[in-house]
């Protein structure tokens, strides 16, 4: 809003004698104003007063639209300029900053009596009012303060959103007649009752439209002569006034217009010289100083982020950020209006250290084309625990106007790092990113990293082995799926913590069996993960043609958590395989919960925002939420910690020894690359691989593998290292909290005694207390055939939970060997065995000398008593040779 000084004692008396003088001085104006109009239409002079007088007279100037500025702070705490925006190029000036020139210019010329009238000049009015009535033109009616009103009434128009209201009030501030010249009048004159008269000049030299979309005196001159208001010279200052009087025919940057600007100009230092308000010394070398104008544009826009900073995405996300805010209106079309007329000082999270190591990072890297390639790669940092955007890098520069972008391919609009609806794509498969959020509700659900499951890859997985309790039946599907690991190394029964490190496809899916696919993805819901974009929705001409049914007509073309398009698919591979396409700056918020004792927080780009009148401006900032209990996220962070020290991402160590965890991520085929980690303070994802398809040799489109364009595929363990060792030096890091014993201790749970079980009755009792079971076939065994004859882990003893346990069934050809036989004399213990059925026995001394089985005592039998062993095998009897016969 525009302020105006409050008068003084004196200037309020002064101001009262002048509301005086005013009332009957309007008199004899409305009087002599429509005094031709009675002559002409027969209305009474009375009547026609009377109707000036019920015109309203309050007019609120109001606040003038000026740019709004996005600002970002160095380390130093130097502010800097990264872009502006604007639909009028006007700066706002005090009196003091206007070069005296300037207001004896525009009173000379414009309205020498200025100072004397009350904001109607009666004289001129009176006879314009005539002209109109006759047929003619208005002209030279118009005071200073009516030519402000009127100004006044246009910006009013400007102000508003709508296209159509504000052509209709354009419309009628520009119309010409009579009745719009009646309330000019009247509007000037309640004017000139409630301010002073510098006032109102200041107000008019800041207002007037200077030709293009240049308003107000400082942006004239900055523009036209790159100077200040303050220090334009007499001829500068009589050249921009001329302006105002017809700027299409004057304005300075139409070389045409040059001659006719002087003429006006010299016009004006006419007046000026005549009035007194210059001298004739001043005059003669102002006429002859030619009009050379310097144009200095005012450019707006985001390339100038980039041109500057390498920051037009990030600049284009603050600019987009406003417009999804209904702090600022209530569309989008209202808040872009508002913010590029609003005159807002926005002060930015961005760090410019960390921007410039990123783009130095990303563009040694990832060109911004390559052939066969479709190529991309972006890197965000969000601040954990508060979820400020502190950089935002990409391999193609920013540039958002068409025509630039037709003949700079390597440029772009789209910004890789944000959802759809903030500029960015469609979002990008996170491949094993997604493995930290199956690991969390394994730790949520009282599991821990160092249970063991099997990582193998499989066949014929069955649907139904994943429990959905959100799904028709409580499982996700019926029939079976296979997966494979990219690491084959990695097999067999093996820690939670192992799985995560190698990132072992099978591992989760064995965890994700042990839990409920519904509640996986709920977490990873409460962690802020969504789709970039939305999904495709089934419509009615579907249903109507058979192709879905009915209750799902609505509802995404893949399953999800609440039939939201922009939640993620619930599928199996989902939780290993990371198959939706999410932004960068979603992975990094999530990333920064696992650092940050499980707040996830929205990002948020904007540290402040000033208006016009120094007010800070509300805005929507970041909302913080538990997505995970402190002690998951603890828990998380230990194996993913564990990763960095032990595992895939070892590119992520700091050399700083600040405490980092990181998670990498690669889709099928090498399509995307991705590393998402953290600090205690920091939080980065990186994404390096397809931004869209590329044509193929046979015409089809598709995305393509990184791996052979060059080093492409590790392009993402340069780019996040160099991001976070300036985050490691600027925010520093502490020790990731001390997770919780049962989620870093392996749970012992007692193996079952399942002899002579049937095998389905021995697997449901391993598998429900959480043991794998693996089939070891059949063996010689007592046991009535087919049954349980032994587990490996035996029954009674202690197991970690997730071990794998081999059960043995038995094929009913063994017998017991019996007990007894150790201390008898070996004929004895030969007749028990063959009493028992064992036929073979044969006889061995314990040390030197012959066996006597009448002499001798037997000292040890294999197999031994107790075990099973087929009847026809034999059994060895071993006797104490040496020994004396106590017989």
């Amino acid at each position: 809003m525009r302020s105006f000084k409050p008068r003084s004692a004196g200037g309020a008396l002064g101001g009262i004698l002048g509301a005086v003088a005013m009332s009957a001085i309007a008199g004899v104006l409305v009087t002599a104003a429509v005094t031709p109009v009675v002559a002409l239409s027969g209305i009474s002079t009375s009547s026609a007063i009377n109707i000036f007088e019920k015109l309203p007279n309050h007019l609120n100037p109001g606040r003038l639209a000026e740019p709004s500025t996005i600002y970002a702070t160095g380390s130093d705490g130097t502010v800097h300029k990264l872009a502006e925006f604007y639909d009028q190029d006007r700066k706002m000036v005090g009196w003091d900053d206007i070069s005296q020139f300037v207001k004896d210019a525009a009173v000379a010329e414009e309205d020498p009596r200025f100072y004397t009238h009350g904001g109607v000049d009666v004289l001129a009015s009176g006879r314009a009012v005539l002209q109109n009535a006759t047929g003619q033109n208005l002209s030279g009616a118009s005071t200073i303060t009516m030519q402000y009103v009127r100004n006044v009434l246009i910006q009013d128009a400007y102000a508003i959103p709508d296209k159509e209201e504000r052509d209709v009030a354009y419309k009628k501030a520009m119309e010409q007649s009579m009745d719009r010249k009646l309330q000019e009048m009247r509007y000037a004159i309640s004017i000139e009752k409630k301010y002073p008269k510098d006032e109102i000049l200041l107000g008019y030299l800041n207002i007037a439209l200077f030709g293009r979309t240049i308003y107000g005196i400082e942006s004239a001159a900055q523009y036209y002569y790159s100077t200040s208001a303050k220090d334009l010279s007499l001829a500068q200052a009589a050249s921009l006034v001329a302006i105002v009087n017809n700027p299409s025919l004057y304005q300075l940057d139409v070389e045409e217009n040059l001659a006719a600007n002087k003429e006006r100009r010299d016009k004006i230092l006419g007046s000026m010289l005549k009035h007194g308000k210059i001298t004739q010394a001043q005059y003669d070398e102002a006429v002859e100083t030619p009009v050379e104008p310097k144009i200095q544009p005012r450019e707006q826009g985001c390339f100038l982020a980039e041109k500057n900073f390498g920051a037009g995405h990030f600049c284009d996300f603050v600019q987009r950020y406003i417009r999804q805010d209904p702090n600022f209106g209530d569309t989008p079309e209202d808040r872009a209006f508002n913010f590029a007329r609003g005159g807002y000082q926005i002060y930015t999270t961005l760090d410019l250290d960390m921007q410039a190591a990123g783009n130095e990072a990303m563009r040694s890297t990832v060109p911004a084309n390559m052939p066969g390639i479709n190529v991309g790669g972006a890197s965000v940092s969000v601040q954990v625990g508060t979820g400020k955007v502190l950089a935002m890098v990409q391999n193609r520069p920013f540039n958002n106007a068409q025509e630039f972008l037709d003949a700079n391919p390597d440029f772009t609009g789209i910004n890789y790092n944000t959802d759809f609806d903030y500029g960015g794509s469609s979002g990008f498969q996170i491949g094993s990113t997604f493995k930290p959020v199956t690991l969390a509700e394994w730790i949520r659900t009282g599991h821990s990293v160092r249970d063991v499951v099997n990582v193998s890859s499989r066949s014929n997985v069955p649907y139904q082995s994943f429990r959905a309790s959100c799904m028709p039946d409580g499982v996700y599907s019926y029939g079976s799926f296979s997966f494979t690991n990219d690491n084959e190394g990695t097999r067999g029964n093996q820690p939670v913590l192992t799985a995560i490190a190698n990132s072992v496809n099978g591992g989760l899916v064995s965890m994700q069996q042990k839990m409920d696919l519904c509640d996986t993805f709920s977490t990873a819901q409460k962690l802020g993960l969504h789709r970039a974009s939305p999904q495709p929705v089934w419509t009615q001409e579907e249903a109507d043609a058979g192709a879905v049914a009915q209750e799902l007509v609505g509802t995404n073309k893949n399953p999800t958590l609440h039939g939201d398009p922009y939640d993620l698919t619930m599928v199996p591979s989902n939780v290993y395989g990371g198959v939706d396409e999410i932004a960068p700056i979603t992975v990094a918020s999530a990333y920064a919960a696992f650092a940050g004792n499980g707040t996830v927080c929205t990002p948020v780009p904007i540290e402040k925002i000033v208006g016009p009148d120094d007010e800070q401006v509300p805005f929507t900032k970041s909302k913080c939420t538990e997505g995970i209990a402190p002690e998951v996220a603890a828990g998380v962070a230990y194996a993913l910690q564990y990763t960095v020290t032990n595992g895939l991402a070892r590119h992520a160590n700091s050399p700083f020894g600040i405490p980092h965890l990181a998670k990498t991520g690669t889709t099928d085929d090498v399509v995307d690359n991705w590393t998402a980690g953290a600090s205690s303070t920091v939080a980065t994802a990186t994404w390096v691989g397809n931004a869209g398809p590329t044509q193929l040799w046979d015409g089809s489109w598709g995305r393509v593998s990184t791996q052979p364009f060059g080093g492409l595929m590790y392009a993402d363990q340069t780019i996040w290292p160099a991001m976070m060792n300036v985050a490691d030096q600027k925010y520093g890091g502490t020790a990731f909290p001390e997770p919780s014993a049962a989620s870093v201790q392996q749970t012992m749970v007692t193996v079952p005694d399942v002899k002579g079980k049937s095998f389905d009755e021995a697997s449901s009792m391993l598998t429900q207390l959480g043991f794998d079971v693996a089939d070891g076939g059949e063996v010689d065994s007592s046991v009535a055939r087919g049954q349980i004859a032994r587990s490996d882990p035996e029954g009674g003893s202690s197991a970690g939970l997730g071990t794998l346990v081999t059960i043995y069934r038995s094929n009913g050809e063994a017998d017991k060997v019996p007990d007894g036989l150790v201390g008898a004399l070996g004929r004895d213990a030969e007749a028990t065995l063959k009493g028992a059925g064992f036929s073979q026995v044969s006889f061995t001394c314990e040390g030197s000398g012959k066996p006597d089985p009448k002499k001798h005592r037997v000292v040890s039998v294999s197999p031994e008593s107790g075990s099973e062993a087929r009847p026809d095998a034999g059994v060895t009897l071993t006797l104490a040779c040496g020994n004396k016969d106590d017989d």
